[in-house]
């Protein structure tokens, strides 16, 4: 997590041995590419991952590797986002309301670096393996709203208008909508 009192620490301890993580945005985003890759098993993820992050071999069995690697993604990458399942009276999990992604790393790469560039003078090209993950996402969730970035996640949640007259411009939105939609999203 991101502190302005404290400095990054990116080191973890597995049994009893410190090392250091590779926390750079980049890293970060080719460790995500790579995780969602279907064509690669569990196995193989939970190796390329520890390693991506570790730049060592660990000497473990699977099972100890993917406890590793599920701990440090979850308290790390994630930073605990993912919270514990809502529970019901009973103490079952409630069915979770599935968030509708507005954006991709992959995807709007383009638009995410122009706006770097308008917005702080950042060329994240020059960046990669600088700039911490922490400090990539405060700065991308910091960029003014008249950045492209953000004026095409404006278009990808605005509303539709409703009311007579408004068909024309219900249209437009429409159609940039469909200019600006992910790949992998249907309207």
């Amino acid at each position: 997590m991101l502190s302005l009192a404290y400095p990054i620490d990116d080191t973890v301890e597995i049994n009893g041995e410190k090392y250091e993580l590779d926390m750079s945005f980049d890293n970060v985003i080719r460790l995500i590419d790579m995780l969602n890759d279907d064509e690669l098993d569990d196995i193989t993820k939970i190796e390329i991952g520890l390693y991506m992050l570790l730049s060592v071999e660990l000497d473990y069995d699977i099972e100890k590797k993917a406890k590793i690697f599920k701990e440090i993604f979850e308290k790390v990458i994630l930073e605990g986002e993912k919270a514990e399942p809502a529970l019901d009276i009973q103490g079952n999990p409630m069915p979770e309301k599935k968030e509708k992604v507005i954006y991709s790393l992959k995807e709007d790469a383009e638009y995410i670096y122009a706006s770097f560039m308008q917005d702080y003078g950042i060329d994240l090209i020059e960046e990669q393996g600088k700039l911490h993950w922490y400090k990539f996402k405060a700065l991308l969730s910091g960029l003014r709203n008249d950045t492209h970035f953000k004026e095409i996640l404006n278009i990808r949640t605005m509303e539709l208008p409703k009311g007579k007259g408004m068909e024309k411009e219900r249209r437009r939105i429409m159609e940039l909508k469909e200019i600006y939609k992910l790949k992998d999203q249907s309207d």
